[in-house]
């Protein structure tokens, strides 16, 4: 498999990229999220005048922060800073949009946006819909050096649902997923496969990338223990997060449901009530708040996170491979990007 860091962009994002390249990470993918974190594309753009292998790749996209043509300058940047070294992740944008209350985009909405960053970054004269109209557009200087036009960069696609996925199966090199619970990222890599034999694709073509967050736990230490939630917990809290706006359609499992009713009247306490989400994902995917702390319980973090003792999380990792997934991508908590130093000794061993 190969090994990827996910991290919170911010002006010293490119610290963690570059350890993650000297311990033999292939991939950092970094955050859009605008209400939390600083503006990808600067913080990309200084991982890669500190880097020099490293695959950088926005992690995800989110097509509604800013224009089409404006995304396509950012990548024609960024490859000209690293040539041959960016990728295009992109999704319908679960957390920059829901910061600010809104749902997920359409689908059909990020399949066109897609085609016009796509044809500028090729070089082409692109149709794109802009204020109720029509519009011409290309780079206007492509060969002035100033951008790095011409190619295509690869573009990787965040689809949970049958539909994101068989969008994924038609357009994408590669599929991002979270995973936590092993059986359901088994069952994840197995649904995409069948997405991608639906649309007349040879699964083994389509490059599947495995996101989590999780801690690697010394001997005898709990998975509850203060280091363990500050490393691993934001991605636990993102499914109570997920179910309270309602973002994340999945039945509550039954050994969740009480914990879920209890976060549930947490939530309807947060004003103003008709902006309960300011505070709903305040620190999301970066941090737990501190009325949070009580839901990480160690059952929780093992069941949600990819969580355990050094042993235990490389067989979690074979099986991911085992399922069909080529890439690991480890999230680091703002804060903790030490922890990046006991995966690299984990990953070693798979």
């Amino acid at each position: 498999m190969d090994f990827g860091v996910g991290i919170a962009s911010g002006v010293d994002g490119w610290k963690v990229a570059e350890r993650a390249e000297a311990l033999g990470f292939t991939h950092a993918w970094f955050y859009d999220t605008q209400m939390l974190c600083a503006d990808v594309f600067v913080s990309m753009a200084l991982a890669a005048v500190r880097t020099s292998r490293i695959q950088l790749a926005t992690g995800v996209l989110v097509p509604t922060n800013r224009i089409a043509p404006a995304a396509a300058n950012g990548f024609a940047t960024l490859r000209k800073l690293a040539p041959g070294r960016i990728a295009f992740g992109v999704g319908t944008g679960f957390t920059a949009r829901n910061t600010m209350g809104l749902p997920a985009m359409r689908l059909d909405d990020l399949r066109e946006y897609v085609r016009v960053v796509q044809g500028l970054l090729a070089g082409e004269t692109v149709q794109w819909q802009a204020e109720g109209a029509s519009r011409t557009v290309r780079f206007l200087d492509p060969g002035g050096g100033l951008l790095a036009v011409g190619g295509r960069i690869p573009l990787h696609v965040s689809a949970f649902g049958p539909r994101a996925r068989a969008l994924t199966a038609a357009i994408a090199d590669g599929w991002l997923a979270f995973v936590g619970r092993p059986s359901r990222a088994a069952r994840d890599a197995h649904e995409m496969d069948e997405a991608c034999r639906a649309a007349g694709r040879d699964p083994g073509t389509l490059y599947k990338t495995a996101f989590t967050m999780g801690s690697i736990l010394a001997d005898g230490e709990p998975a509850d223990s203060p280091r363990a939630r500050a490393e691993a917990g934001p991605l636990a809290l993102s499914f109570f997060h997920g179910v309270m706006d309602g973002s994340l359609k999945v039945r509550v499992p039954d050994a969740l449901a009480p914990a879920v009713a209890e976060y549930r009247r947490l939530y309807e306490g947060y004003e103003p009530a008709d902006a309960r989400y300011l505070t709903l994902h305040t620190g999301h995917f970066i941090r737990p708040r501190p009325e949070e702390e009580r839901f990480l319980t160690a059952g929780l973090m093992r069941d949600l996170t990819t969580t355990g003792t050094a042993g235990e999380v490389v067989e979690r990792v074979r099986g991911l491979a085992a399922a069909g997934y080529q890439q690991l991508a480890v999230c680091l908590a703002p804060g903790h990007e030490g922890a990046i130093e006991d995966w690299a000794r984990v990953l070693e061993r798979v």
